[in-house]
């Protein structure tokens, strides 16, 4: 295995994943956008090849930006009070306690922003827990980033501690790469700094079923054994997971790790990232096509993040249409239509 990071695209020609008449385009790309590649990823790359390449290795295709694509694609900006805070819902709030990634995905909707700054000050960290003390309606404390895995146990604890003292706060959900692209970094003291008698989530980011490696199983099998429920959070991707084969092996594959899919997001507008996005309508019919296919457990929601910050909002088919005011018609796992009548009082 490789013992470093790979940031640069000479580094990437050495290690055989970029070919050598590629390096200056990549160069430009890299200037743009952060590059990183852990050793797992190179790893997997080696052995799962270009469905997890494509996820990692700069493009040229990066540069291109379509009219709609935005540099904050989701409106976070709009709805940051203080760094290192999004509100956008009245009863949960992102912490952002750092802007920095093990690895960077070529298709990431915060693109423009990770890879540029490190973490939080002490004082800024300060700020950004009182606004979440001063505001009673937060309910849930989403901490990403970035990568918050990228802390160091110590702080994560020093996180976890801060927010278990806010009566208001019940559950606090942590959104992670880590235990896909650097598995190491899940120790049993990262572990144990996450122990809170309030709820605590960790939302794992995986799109390939490739990505499952030995070594993630074990990662995600440490957080379940501490009692740390896990959810699956994906992003559909043209040349990487759009095909139902794919997902199904990955949501499968997910659910027997113990891990909940629980979002299929639709690749936000993010700069440089048309190459990466299906239609709605690829989407919608992939969705429809495991309704029939994997069990309920694996079925994530699948969703858009609307432009301007007006949220996500679930994109799914529907299989329900009102006939008259005594009846529906509704569409099974196989497409028949069967008449579904409604009591009246």
């Amino acid at each position: 295995m490789k013992s470093r990071t790979l940031r640069r695209a000479d580094e990437l020609v050495g290690a055989g994943l970029l070919p050598a008449r590629r390096r200056r385009e990549v160069e430009r790309v890299a200037r743009r956008f952060a590059v990183a590649l852990t050793p797992h990823v190179v790893e997997m790359i080696e052995s799962g090849g270009a469905p997890i390449a494509r996820q990692f290795v700069p493009s040229t295709a990066e540069l291109r930006v379509a009219p709609e694509e935005r540099a904050d694609p989701i409106g976070d900006d709009r709805f940051a009070p203080l760094k290192g805070i999004v509100h956008r819902y009245p009863d949960r709030v992102l912490l952002k306690p750092l802007l920095v990634c093990p690895v960077y995905c070529r298709f990431c909707f915060r693109r423009e922003a990770v890879g540029k700054g490190g973490a939080l000050t002490a004082r800024e960290l300060t700020a950004a827990l009182d606004y979440i003390h001063g505001n009673p309606a937060i309910w849930e404390v989403i901490i990403t980033g970035g990568d918050p895995f990228l802390l160091s146990a110590r702080r994560v604890k020093a996180i976890v501690r801060a927010l278990d003292v806010i009566p208001h706060v019940q559950v606090i959900r942590f959104h992670t790469r880590v235990p896909i692209v650097e598995p190491s970094r899940v120790t049993p003291a990262l572990v144990a700094a996450l122990a809170t008698d309030k709820a605590v989530y960790v939302a794992i980011h995986a799109n390939h079923p490739r990505e499952l490696t030995a070594a993630t199983r074990a990662a995600c099998a440490r957080l379940g054994k501490a009692g740390i429920p896990l959810l699956g959070q994906s992003v559909l991707l043209k040349g990487v997971n759009d095909n139902a084969a794919t997902l199904e092996a990955l949501f499968r594959g997910l659910v027997a790790m113990r891990v909940k899919p629980y979002y299929l997001h639709h690749a936000d507008l993010a700069h440089g990232t048309a190459h990466f996005r299906t239609t709605l309508s690829t989407g919608r019919d992939l969705m429809r096509t495991l309704r029939g296919r994997v069990s309920g457990l694996c079925q994530p929601t699948y969703v858009v993040d609307l432009p301007g910050g007006y949220g996500k909002v679930p994109v799914a088919p529907c299989y329900a249409e009102a006939i008259d005011d005594d009846s529906w018609s509704i569409e099974d796992s196989t497409g028949r239509r069967h008449r579904y009548p409604i009591a009246t009082p």
